[in-house]
């Protein structure tokens, strides 16, 4: 009964109605009793009247005439006290309510600056996500600042794409060609003609009028071993089986000299200007001056075994050999009185195989690719200025010739076993392409026509096969070629 007692008591209290009868005194009813009691000696009420609350009982009115305060039990209301846990909870309400101000502040900043910068807001164009491409800028949109990269290309810097036909344009038929990866059985000169070795006979094609003319006749017994033309296209050099070099005047079909010191077969001629160098089985490299009645000036000793790879560069400075050695060798030019041009400049040994392909980059006259043979298989970029390999691929496949394309300065090698197959690269990441297939042999040799457009590959398959693949401004095709090819023979 004492708990139900209690309870009603507080319920009283809360009401404010009245005291609470059994409950210990508060503050300020102590306050109040002491402010009441009479002290001895104190005026009576009939005496004098004392206040006892500071809050005076009568206030004058609007008439002039007092009124009564009303005032209940205590002179005060009860304020309850909350504890801890409450406080925590509003502290906690509160400051979420400031931090939502905030982000929400900070979010309109960020959309503001988004605006100001980019012309629209980020957030909503949804540019920076994971997956897919970017969303287009609203239509009319202008951006003052330089994009250095962009995921979508506008219409004016999409490059055209370029058609590669797969087809030969025409086929000569090459018949008795000698099915030797060593020799250098093909070249094409500056005035469009194409001269191929076939056997011990050399035929001349013209490009322009589809002529063509046996130059040529060896003895049964012997074979041509490599052919090269000169520069300007009027002189046609002619390594033999017989260990000579000859010399013809294209135009009369003369032959002008018959160049004999070598020991062994012929299989790789280079010219640079007046001066002819020839490589032979033996290994030895010989400088021809062909103006003069001695025409061996100088002999290069480095191979130790048949130089099938030979190459001036585009200015003269540096003559590079391959040979079955797997060396690649990088020789000075050719200067009156000078005693050192013997030595080379450098010598690559990377190669597991033998080097017969080596080309010079037209555009940057210090880069020379060779590539290796079955055993290697790779292409390797040297920087001949500084004796390093810059670049190396692993074709997968014997590699029998290379050829560097300025028009679209793309790097095109010719494959035996395994894949027999032409690879256009592009120059100097070395991606493939395309892949021109055809051939049903290995290719023996390529070579580039004047314009740089089209790229001439013998095979052992007996056939020389036209690719016009570098047009400069070629039409865009999307459907192949229906005109049937030309087929020729070439004798």
């Amino acid at each position: 009964m004492a708990q139900f007692g209690f309870e009603n008591d507080i319920h009283n209290v809360l009401k404010l109605d009245m005291p609470i009868a059994n409950a210990p005194m508060a503050r300020w009813q102590r306050k109040a009793s002491t402010s009441t009691s009479k002290p001895p000696g104190a005026l009576s009420p009939g005496n004098r009247s004392v206040s006892t609350s500071k809050t005076p009982s009568k206030t004058p009115g609007k008439n002039g005439k007092t009124q009564s305060t009303p005032s209940k039990v205590g002179g005060d209301r009860y304020i309850p006290t909350r504890n801890n846990k409450q406080m925590d909870v509003a502290s906690f309400l509160l400051s979420k309510e400031n931090d939502a101000t905030e982000a929400n502040s900070s979010m309109q900043n960020q959309k503001a600056w988004s605006l100001t910068l980019n012309g629209y807001d980020v957030e909503e164009a949804k540019i920076l996500h994971l997956s897919g491409k970017p969303l287009n800028a609203p239509e009319g949109y202008q951006n003052n600042l330089k994009v250095l990269y962009s995921q979508v290309p506008t219409p004016a810097s999409v490059k055209k794409s370029r058609y590669i036909s797969t087809v030969p344009e025409r086929i000569l038929d090459a018949p008795d060609i000698r099915n030797d990866f060593y020799l250098h059985l093909m070249d094409w000169g500056s005035r469009n003609i194409l001269a191929v070795a076939l056997s011990n006979t050399v035929y001349l094609w013209d490009s322009a009028t589809g002529q063509i003319v046996l130059l040529m006749r060896m003895e049964p017994d012997d074979y041509v071993s490599s052919v090269s033309w000169s520069k300007d296209g009027t002189f046609l050099a002619i390594g033999t089986s017989d260990c000579k070099v000859q010399l013809w005047d294209v135009e009369h079909q003369k032959r002008l000299r018959s160049m004999a010191s070598h020991t062994a077969r012929v299989g790789s001629l280079s010219w640079n200007d007046h001066i002819l160098s020839s490589g032979a089985r033996s290994g030895h490299i010989h400088h021809h001056d062909v103006r003069v009645a001695e025409h061996h000036i100088c002999t290069l000793s480095g191979h130790s075994q048949e130089v099938c790879g030979l190459k001036w560069s585009p200015d003269g400075r540096f003559l590079a050999s391959g040979g079955n050695d797997n060396m690649v060798f990088v020789w000075p030019g050719v200067q009156e009185g000078s005693v050192n041009m013997q030595n080379p400049v450098h010598s690559f040994s990377e190669h597991q195989g033998a080097v017969k392909a080596l080309a010079w980059c037209p555009w940057q006259t210090n880069i020379l690719a060779s590539g290796g043979g079955t055993s290697d298989r790779h292409i390797r970029i040297w920087n001949v200025s500084s004796g390093v390999c810059m670049s190396s691929l692993d074709t997968r496949s014997q590699i029998s010739s290379l050829l560097f394309v300025p028009n679209y300065k793309e790097l095109v090698s010719s494959h035996g076993f395994a894949h027999e197959n032409i690879s256009i690269w592009k120059y100097p990441s070395l991606t493939k392409v395309a892949e021109l297939e055809g051939h049903d042999g290995r290719v023996l040799n390529m070579a580039l026509s004047p314009d740089g457009s089209t790229v001439a590959s013998v095979a052992a398959d007996e056939t020389v096969r036209m690719w016009n693949c570098f047009e400069k401004d070629p039409v865009k095709k999307t459907t192949k070629p229906t005109s049937s090819i030309v087929h020729q023979p070439i004798r």
